[in-house]
């Protein structure tokens, strides 16, 4: 059976658990020795919208193990650009290469693409859906600075309307009970209502429009950052692209044991000055990508480690 991944809907709490022993064993492997896992075998890599930290990340991966990439990060530099639908270029595409990687402005583009490819597929990022990869790599972040990933209180801070990684992280996270997220965003900006699930044994919700109680009281803080291009109407998004930026300053009494992640890239919601700091875990973030990609391909390969 082909094997893909689209949602953290279509995963149970096993196969996370699964995915995130896996990068455990990948991460323990020297680089050396993890160089013909997948040899021979080719990653098409279609990017119809910008990105820097998936993309590179899971080339490197594919390239650690032994695999090549191919693909593009443009699409006006493929037929997409003389009108070829994206139905045809998949069809295309599959005929070179074993995994397609495809990120889309869209929602259910890759959900599409799962199901006319005879291919494995992962979804980079469609719209303002899903992507599970970023899921899973912020799972496996937080299970090592923390050593499990349920029974933490959570703050989701900035866009949580449009943005995918914190949908994706809030409906990976209410696979495991005892789940206390806190909610900070302006009013526009909530997070949809579909998301907040009424079941106080798998989760406790609050909102607020502040980050103060999030700085004093969480154990966790997932920044995201205002994203212009999904907003429909730039004066909307005028009102609201400064809300929160967290700097030392306002890090002086928080608990030691804080850490603050952020799916990058960022633009003015965390100082530099943070990233000196026992705080700052988005780089960590970054590593760990590789690290959970790797995993990803091999699994969806039927490759062991």
């Amino acid at each position: 059976m082909k094997r893909d991944l689209i949602s953290m809907d279509d995963l149970s709490a096993g196969d996370i658990r699964e995915y995130l022993e896996l990068a455990e064993q990948v991460e323990r492997i020297p680089h050396a020795d993890k160089g013909s896992r997948l040899l021979g075998r080719i990653l098409m890599v279609m990017f119809f919208e910008p990105s820097t930290r998936t993309r590179l990340s899971f080339e490197s991966a594919m390239c650690r193990l032994g695999g090549s990439v191919i693909g593009f990060s443009e699409s006006m530099i493929t037929s997409v650009a003389k009108g070829e639908s994206v139905v045809d270029t998949i069809h295309t595409v599959e005929n070179y290469a074993d995994i397609i990687v495809i990120r889309h402005p869209k929602e259910g583009t890759a959900r599409l693409a799962s199901e006319i490819s005879y291919l494995p597929v992962i979804n980079a990022g469609d719209g303002t859906n899903q992507h599970p990869s970023q899921t899973l790599l912020d799972l496996y972040t937080i299970k090592k600075f923390f050593g499990k990933i349920n029974g933490l209180r959570i703050a989701f801070v900035g866009d949580l309307k449009y943005s995918r990684t914190v949908h994706s992280l809030i409906q990976a996270l209410l696979k495991f009970p005892r789940q206390n997220f806190l909610l900070v965003s302006p009013e526009t900006l909530r997070l949809p209502e579909y998301l907040m699930r009424d079941d106080e044994d798998a989760a406790t919700f609050s909102e607020t429009t502040g980050i103060e109680e999030a700085l004093s009281t969480c154990d966790l803080i997932y920044m995201t950052r205002i994203q212009k291009e999904r907003f429909p109407d730039l004066v909307e998004y005028e009102k609201v692209k400064d809300s929160y930026c967290i700097d030392t300053g306002m890090l002086e009494h928080a608990p030691d044991s804080l850490r603050i992640l952020h799916p990058l890239p960022r633009v003015n919601e965390i100082s530099y000055s943070v990233d000196r700091t026992t705080y700052a875990g988005y780089f960590q973030q970054v590593r760990n990508g590789l690290f959970m990609r790797q995993a990803i391909l091999l699994k969806l390969l039927g490759e062991s480690i």
